[in-house]
């Protein structure tokens, strides 16, 4: 599609916007959103007619693009039989759903319960795992994310959490394995996994084994950099949460449908967690819906046993319909498999050349359509471009490499010193090429700031 410059249409959604849009983590008198007139594949517009090509993914879950046809179609239609209907009732749609979501989870998580979103689906993860085990409290990562509700966001490791935390959680943090900025002294990954899983048992140990309900651990955490675990790693959690009663749940909210070129992250590890969280992608993100994959034996806990909660939208029509019309398009289209190819053959090697050329960029990491870049002042000491929760003027050099992506074209993901490459998992060639020959002009800026 063209976009139509409309700039007095544009300059009255921009007004109404601050006039009463409150968003979320933004001080609101300091933020100027870009007012969009249209989206469609790959692509967004504003209404000054300037096309931007998104790898965002919207937030990492656009991962069959905007306004798929047949997705389009199916909650048309769902509208028109069914528009809402209560939980506690058997839907067509919630039906379909499940059993779609449970054909693709990995093991025996054939249980589905819906929820609104990834923060509310780690919550109820967090409640079924506390309830299963008896046990008061959750381990989780620094460096990870699980959402913005009250304890999913004390489950994140990264400053987001800072301001909800007053230490009545329950919630204990431990470092996760990532080698390029190790807390363990390591110089292999061999190395690293021993030494982080070491780490996880001592933490187990001095924070009393019977009294820990769950580990939570994104597969590949995602806005925290996309580190992939080193080969061991997850199994190696496994077998902890085995020995030690402790529930495992892996948070696929973001890495999961086919963002890594598999169905779920945890199927590149051969790993299989008690409970597994999704959301985003399970239908492209058109309307919104989460939920928790739940193991036989965590199940089997509420057969008889009332489960404490629920959602009045769980499961709703509309959002079931689009996720059967996304997973049954990512079938027919074979854009899993599309995602695996164009991170292998396509943006991995890309980056990896960029790398070369750009001091600014300290490491590739990634694999899909689910990448990061490690941006620095200086690749030898690997000091990071910008300081940690930078903000202001300290952020400058982020903020220009943000601005002059958006000046070529390409709209951003960028999150403290790292830069994301997350289109959505049925990219074109064209379209990723266009995207890293905006991306290469916008690293020329982040590299005047380097050493």
């Amino acid at each position: 599609m063209t976009p139509q410059p409309n700039p007095q249409a544009g300059a009255a959604v921009k007004a109404a916007d601050r006039a009463h849009v409150f968003h979320s983590w933004s001080a609101q008198e300091l933020i100027d959103p870009l007012a969009v007139a249209g989206a469609e594949g790959a692509y967004f517009w504003d209404y000054d007619g300037r096309r931007y090509l998104d790898f965002t993914s919207g937030l990492v879950f656009t991962n069959i693009g905007y306004q798929h046809p047949k997705v389009v179609a199916a909650i048309q239609e769902q509208a028109g039989r069914m528009t809402t209907f209560a939980p506690a009732f058997a839907v067509e749609a919630r039906s379909e759903a499940a059993r779609l979501i449970a054909e693709r989870t990995p093991g025996d998580l054939d249980k589905i319960f819906f929820t609104n979103g990834g923060a509310d689906a780690v919550e109820h993860a967090v409640r079924m795992a506390r309830l299963h085990t008896g046990r008061p409290k959750v381990l989780s990562a620094y460096r990870s994310y699980h959402g913005g509700t009250q304890q999913a966001v004390n489950l994140t490791g990264d400053p987001r959490r800072w301001p909800s935390d007053n230490g009545t959680a329950g919630v204990v943090h431990f470092w996760a394995p990532f080698l390029y900025r190790s807390r363990f002294y390591a110089e292999t990954e061999e190395q690293e996994c021993a030494r982080a899983l070491q780490h996880l048992e001592d933490t187990i140990v001095f924070e009393g084994s019977g009294t820990i309900a769950a580990i939570i651990l994104e597969t590949i955490p995602g806005t925290a950099g996309i580190m992939i675990p080193p080969p061991g790693y997850l199994a190696g959690v496994r077998a902890l949460c085995d020995q030690y009663g402790i529930v495992f749940v892996l948070d696929e909210v973001m890495a999961g449908f086919g963002r890594t070129g598999e169905w779920f992250a945890a199927d590149l590890f051969d790993v299989v967690p008690d409970l597994m969280t999704f959301a985003k992608g399970v239908n492209s993100g058109y309307v919104p819906l989460g939920g928790v994959a739940i193991s036989g034996a965590i199940a089997e806990t509420f057969a008889t046993r009332p489960y404490p909660g629920g959602l009045t939208y769980s499961g709703h029509p509309l959002a079931c319909a689009a996720a059967v019309a996304t997973l049954t398009v990512m079938a027919e289209e074979d854009i899993v498999g599309q995602a695996a190819r164009t991170g292998e053959s396509i943006i991995g090697p890309a980056l990896t050349e960029l790398a070369a050329r750009h001091p600014s960029v300290g490491e590739v990491r990634g694999t899909g359509v689910f990448w990061a870049l490690d941006l620095v002042r200086d690749k030898e000491t690997r000091e990071p471009l910008v300081p940690y929760n930078a903000a202001g003027e300290a952020n400058a050099p982020m903020a220009a490499f943000g601005a002059a992506a958006k000046a070529n074209g390409l709209w951003p993901f960028v999150n403290m010193n790292r830069t994301h490459v997350v289109p959505p998992c049925n990219v074109t060639e064209a379209e990723v090429k266009e995207g890293l020959a905006a991306l290469d002009a916008a690293l020329t800026v982040a590299d005047e700031y380097t050493e």
